[in-house]
């Protein structure tokens, strides 16, 4: 009789041939009831797999990550078997599950409508009624192609004829629906239960725009109901905080057609918020011993050669042109230029650490439907930095790294942090020894600063391992932002050293790192972290000086002098307006503070403020205010 191992260390013994299903069973009603699919011996399988050998079983139910994924992954079936019956003419081609729901792309004659998102919910809720059962089958390779062939799915059959052919075809049907999966699945369309379509947009067959432009159809899926609710409640509020919509209420940015897509224009209020964002970051990184670089925006296509670009990263290079007969190519990266500065002279073990950052901007080519607002862009600035140094220096200036990285997250207002440290890949470069002593560094770093942290192993870059920094937002979205990353190839790549304290010839170590990662998807993570409503020392107007009457322009004129003087970023409303509509219009602006003054304020060389919630402080004297906004900007709190 097979002996299966729980996770808990116990074992169950289940007469042959067992299941996943029996051994859930067997554990309990309740357990039962709730499992999706298992995990025998690391492996996920449908819950009627057959079990004849001793094994490590774990059940799989909808609160695990992996019971989530396929529980969504069987809703994008649900939902390409409802758009089927919907609408036959339609070609499904792939289905998967995504990190907040699913999708499926399809092939129909026509857009599909926001009614038609409609009708296919309602179809996918008659399926879920019928519970039909959902049943694995192998099939051979012709057969699988002649079959859907038959069925006109001729995206379906191309996949397959790409599959090897030393690999097994396995299909999922439900009712008259049967899709091409590796699985597993749901037992049964009756578990999904909490659905909601999202959204249409257009994506290319296999993300090539040189192939057909096919439709998308998003959704999300979860365990309950009170889950999705909560999920799409979420939604909603992201929706309120869209930077893109917000970027333009705000008049920050705009990306425009005729400047070409994926560029962005900074506006006035926008290009005030970036420099005030920059002059922080070029304090912060005087005071941690960084030297500032300025390099070209574009280089002999013999640079990215040497660098490893033109053959690793050539897809998202844009073409490169000709200059003088030679050719050009623009920067999709600034650190060969780094590297060139370093190589100008010879440099000393005393020399070292070296640390130089730059806000470089960057151009590499994206889809155009990859395009995002400010998130996915084809040109943007890297608040990059590389640092050159000796082994033995690599974990100070890691630890160092970390405390810069964290400072500058905190400073904008971010506390909640997910570490990854991701270690040596199995195809890499570099001896065992910089390996092991470059991870240990970045470990030792993180448990230094007190943070958790998860361990990719094996998921580092081929050159070196890394640390990524994901940062939690005001909703609860995780961001990528910050990165550190060691690298044994590039100082290889272009032969540079600097002399020993034995005379001799030694390769620096290169930490690669990025605070913010760009200056563009940051700032956007900003306006939807504060949903427009900006802390004080970044906030493009501090305050505005409204007039209850023309007749204390004057005194309103003063007093936004004297403030802009002491460098705050301050404006008059002097209009001829009720001073309640003035009000209404600058909250709609989101500024911080507005200061109103009439004939006592006047009288008595005063402002009646009133902070972005509405709260009125009553009259506060000029210089007092002032001090007041003067300390809560230079806190950045």
């Amino acid at each position: 009789m097979p002996r299966f191992t729980l996770p808990d260390g116990s074992i169950k013994e289940i007469a042959s041939p067992a299941t996943v299903a029996a051994i859930a069973a067997a554990i309990g009603a309740g357990l039962a009831r709730a499992a999706l699919a298992g995990r025998v011996d690391g492996r996920l399988v449908d819950l009627d797999t057959p079990l004849e050998t001793d094994a490590a079983v774990e059940i799989v139910t909808p609160s695990t990550p992996d019971g989530l994924e396929i529980l969504r992954h069987s809703t994008s079936h649900l939902m390409a078997h409802a758009v089927k019956e919907l609408y036959p003419a339609a070609q499904v081609t792939i289905g998967p599950a995504v990190a907040d729901g699913f999708y499926y792309d399809f092939d129909y004659e026509r857009p599909f409508t926001p009614e038609d998102l409609t009708a296919i919910e309602a179809r996918m809720e008659a399926i879920v009624q019928r519970d039909l059962p959902v049943e694995r089958r192998l099939m051979e390779r012709q057969e699988a192609i002649d079959w859907f062939t038959a069925q006109g799915e001729h995206y379906k059959a191309e996949i397959i004829r790409d599959i090897p052919s030393d690999q097994a075809l396995s299909l999922y049907r439900q009712g008259e629906f049967m899709d091409l999966c590796r699985g597993p699945h749901v037992p049964s369309t009756g578990r999904l239960k909490a659905f909601k379509l999202t959204r249409v947009a257009g994506a290319y067959w296999r993300g090539d725009s040189k192939n057909k432009m096919l439709q998308r159809i998003y959704g999300t899926a979860f365990a309950d109901k009170k889950a999705l609710a909560a999920h799409l409640t979420l939604l909603e509020e992201a929706a309120k905080r869209d930077h893109r919509r917000l970027g333009k209420e705000l008049d920050l940015f705009s990306i425009q057609d005729d400047a070409g897509g994926g560029l962005v224009l900074w506006h006035p209020m926008g290009a005030r918020m970036r420099q005030t964002i920059e002059d922080y970051w070029k304090q912060t990184h005087r005071e941690a011993g960084y030297e500032f670089l300025f390099t070209p925006h574009m280089a002999n296509l013999d640079l990215w050669r040497t660098s490893g670009h033109l053959d690793f990263y050539r897809e998202s290079m844009f073409n490169p042109m000709t200059v003088d007969e030679q050719s050009y190519q623009i920067r999709p990266m600034n650190c060969p230029f780094h590297i060139l500065v370093f190589r100008s002279r010879i440099r000393s073990h005393r020399d070292l650490p070296m640390r130089w950052a730059e806000l470089g901007t960057v151009y590499r080519y994206e889809m155009s439907g990859v395009l995002h607002g400010l998130f996915r862009v084809r040109g943007f600035t890297q608040d990059d930095a590389h640092i050159f140094c000796r082994e033995s220096q690599i974990e100070a200036e890691i630890s160092a790294i970390l405390d810069l990285t964290l400072q500058t997250l905190r400073t904008f207002g971010f506390e909640k942090f997910e570490i990854n440290l991701s270690t040596r890949p199995g195809k890499s470069v570099g001896s065992d020894a910089i390996w092991d002593k470059a991870t240990t560094a970045l470990r030792n770093a993180i448990v230094g600063h007190g943070l958790d942290y998860a361990e990719d192993v094996g998921g580092g870059a081929f050159y070196g391992p890394k640390i990524d920094v994901k940062i939690t937002d005001a909703i609860g979205r995780k961001w990528q932002c910050s990165t550190i990353q060691l690298d044994f190839n590039l100082p290889e790549r272009f032969d540079i050293g600097y002399i020993g304290e034995d005379g001799g010839r030694h390769r620096p170590i290169m930490i690669h790192r990025a605070l913010m990662g760009s200056l563009e998807r940051f700032f956007g993570i900003l306006i939807e972290h504060y949903a427009g409503h900006f802390p004080l020392w970044i906030a493009p107007v501090q305050a505005v000086v409204l007039t209850i009457t023309e007749a204390h322009n004057d005194w309103a004129v003063e007093v936004a002098k004297r403030w802009r003087a002491a460098g705050l970023r301050v404006e008059t409303d002097l209009r001829n307006h009720k001073v309640s509509y003035k009000i209404r219009e600058h909250a709609m602006r989101k500024i911080p503070w507005l200061l109103i003054v009439g004939e006592r304020e006047q009288a008595e060389g005063a402002v009646s403020p009133r902070d972005r919630h509405g709260k009125d402080l009553g009259l506060i004297p000029v210089d007092d205010m002032l001090q007041r906004l003067l300390l809560e900007a230079a806190n950045r709190t």
